[in-house]
């Protein structure tokens, strides 16, 4: 079985990720994806015997919509708000991807290239571990989009990501993960 084929399984498996996914896809938001967290602790879940849902706090949402006005995002926050129940509505964040280069170095000071489409984003992520994306097709297919591939994910290996270079708040991150994940092996940087 391929490692994809595998995390679509393990995808799959979890009933509140793919509750996201369903009402996501039924939002049909352009060129939408759920990121990073709540897909690859789900793998780290699975190898590690660590129950479904573990470690998650949020689910990421990233769409692209050319029009990069706070307005027209706000309309989508707010009806992607209203599509959920609680306790889902609190944790589902929905964030324009065309929009991150206006707000990011701001927030976390660093330099951030417009993206041209929502695909892009994982590349930026902090570690390749991080850089993962699915969505629930119209068919019901999972597309996975994971630009330096799945065997850090599955490994649980974090190491910096090769194009981004060491982010700030490094540290931070590593240890949030150990605290959650102790058996990751960190690459620490050169």
């Amino acid at each position: 079985m391929t490692l994809e084929n595998r995390l679509i399984e393990i995808v799959r498996a979890d009933a509140a990720l793919m509750h996201v996914l369903t009402v996501m896809r039924d939002l049909d938001l352009p060129d939408w994806r759920l990121f990073s967290g709540a897909v690859y602790q789900g793998v780290w879940n699975d190898r590690t015997g660590r129950p479904v849902g573990y470690g998650i706090k949020d689910y990421d949402i990233g769409y692209f919509d050319p029009d990069v006005s706070w307005d027209a995002e706000d309309v989508i926050i707010k009806r992607v708000a209203a599509a959920f129940e609680p306790p889902f509505r609190d944790l589902v964040e929905v964030r324009n991807q065309a929009r991150v280069h206006l707000w990011f170095e701001s927030k976390f000071g660093e330099p951030y290239a417009p993206l041209t489409c929502t695909d892009d984003a994982p590349a930026q992520f902090v570690a390749p571990a991080f850089a993962l994306a699915v969505r629930l097709e119209k068919d019901d297919a999972i597309s996975v989009a994971a630009p330096y591939g799945l065997e850090d994910v599955f490994d649980m290996v974090i190491r910096p990501n090769p194009v981004r270079g060491l982010a700030r708040g490094w540290d931070k991150v590593v240890a949030s993960a150990r605290g959650r994940w102790p058996e990751l092996t960190v690459v620490d940087p050169a």
